[in-house]
């Protein structure tokens, strides 16, 4: 790709990774723990990477998704500090990402209904 004088922005997603853990205010949260979901929009120029194909060049997701279960088998009662705990440590490891998007979404949560999930969105 010869002639990318300027820097090229992509964005790196990890998309529904699926965790079980215990977050949540409930006493059972904290026992049974429940299933959640976190994803992860990265925007970052990867023109070396483009150029290199060399991993180093680039977000290795690997690290990326490690990085996030280590945070989620941190209990935290609200799913809203977790994803700003996750969000906090990508842009201190990653700091040439311009954008990032987290997204933590707790499966089937304790509401006294049926829903899906209840899902909080920080963007940096």
């Amino acid at each position: 790709m010869k002639g990318c004088e300027r820097g090229m922005t992509t964005k790196i997603v990890l998309d529904a990774m699926r965790f079980h853990a215990f977050h949540g205010v409930m006493p059972h949260e904290k026992q049974v723990g429940n299933e959640f979901e976190v994803s992860l929009t990265l925007e970052v120029d990867v023109t070396a990477a483009v150029e290199s194909d060399r991993i180093v060049d680039t977000v290795n997701y690997a690290d990326l998704y490690a990085l996030v279960k280590a945070e989620m088998a941190i209990p935290s009662e609200l799913i809203e500090h977790v994803g700003g705990r996750i969000l906090k440590r990508v842009k201190a490891e990653y700091p040439n990402v311009s954008r990032l998007e987290v997204r933590v979404a707790k499966l089937q949560p304790p509401v006294g209904g049926v829903m899906k999930s209840a899902e909080v969105v920080l963007t940096l």
